[in-house]
């Protein structure tokens, strides 16, 4: 089985985030950030102008990117950034890209669903999704705009009413999921959290994400009602930020970590890298549900291989069985929404 790959920052500046190949001589990739200047973007941007995988980064928004751009340009590692602001600059923006991470949009404030963001956030992912469409039609797509149950979907349906649509390079990042998993299991256990790995499958918002504890390495037990805490606290870990920021965001620096741990992942599976594997929300024959987060072996073309679920234990399966009828209406509304776009 192969096993997910750790990315730990100990080096920062040397390396980006630990764990990647080495072959400088393909580190050439032309990577966007759309929504550059926002809560998230500026972090995520930071963390890939530090990462030698990374030779172009350019960064769009609708206000602030040639600061933010001028900003990283400073900084002593050998991406060049550009920085491009409003909608006549997004083309530019997006030409020659390999690789597109999108944390573009509004962020949840306390009280709010991720499924509440749906109307301001669905818009502006189709938006960027068609002008990836136009623009770069072969890169890989990596959406972090929630809600990304939804935003997927719109996301593959504005590519296919192009007629470009590839689903092995369209992911929804679900990798915060993971890191969060990894922290509080290592918490618990007193474990180093650069050993652990926990699989998480199937969506990104409340119920629908599923923590595979029985999978974890290293093998951990938990009782019945510290498994259910555990199993909880990770799928309201976004809410307890948003509470915990009281009005001024939600998860910002985690999602940019693990947006950079996500890109630097596929970024090392396009370089060749082998036994490369990261869960995201991807078209799926795995489950019921059209798109499913499961393990996904990368490789140069996006999705090499589907790993699926594997063995999970009887509470998995019900937590599974539990999350299909939200899963699947996140979908339809996804679907339905650029079904009746203008």
């Amino acid at each position: 089985m192969y096993k997910m790959q750790q990315f730990k920052a100990v080096n920062l500046l040397a390396y980006g985030i630990k764990g990647h190949f080495n072959d400088k001589s393909k580190h050439n990739a032309k990577v966007a950030v759309l929504g550059a200047s926002g809560g998230i973007g500026q972090p995520l941007s930071l963390l890939l102008k530090n990462s030698p995988l990374v030779s172009e980064l350019s960064l769009y928004d609708i206000a602030h990117t040639p600061g933010v751009a001028a900003d990283l340009s400073h900084i002593e590692t050998r991406a060049t950034v550009t920085g491009y602001m409003g909608a006549d600059q997004l083309g530019a923006a997006l030409k020659g890209c390999e690789v597109v991470v999108i944390p573009a949009g509004v962020p949840r404030k306390p009280g709010m669903t991720r499924d509440d963001l749906f109307n301001t956030n669905a818009t502006i992912v189709a938006t960027l999704a068609d002008a990836c469409a136009r623009h770069c039609p072969q890169a890989m797509i990596c959406i972090i705009s929630n809600p990304v149950n939804s935003t997927i979907p719109i996301t593959s349906e504005v590519m296919k009413k192009h007629g470009v649509y590839n689903p092995n390079r369209v992911f929804g990042v679900t990798t915060l999921d993971i890191v969060r998993a990894n922290a509080f299991v290592a918490e618990l256990k007193g474990l180093d959290p650069a050993r652990v790995n926990v699989p998480v499958v199937g969506g990104h918002a409340g119920k629908t994400i599923i923590p595979l504890i029985s999978q974890c390495t290293p093998k951990v037990e938990f009782p019945t009602d510290q498994l259910s805490a555990l199993t909880g606290r990770i799928q309201e870990a976004g809410t307890e930020v948003v509470k915990a920021k009281a009005g001024a965001g939600s998860a910002t620096l985690s999602m940019a970590y693990a947006g950079a741990r996500f890109t630097f992942s596929l970024l090392d599976a396009m370089n060749g890298k082998e036994g490369v594997v990261e869960c995201a929300f991807v078209r799926s024959e795995e489950t019921e549900c059209k798109y499913f987060s499961t393990p996904l072996l990368l490789g140069k073309n996006g999705i090499e291989k589907n790993l699926g679920l594997g063995k999970i234990s009887a509470f998995e399966e019900k937590l599974v069985a539990e999350a299909m009828d939200e899963l699947k209406g996140s979908i339809k509304k996804g679907e339905d929404f650029v079904a009746n776009m203008k």
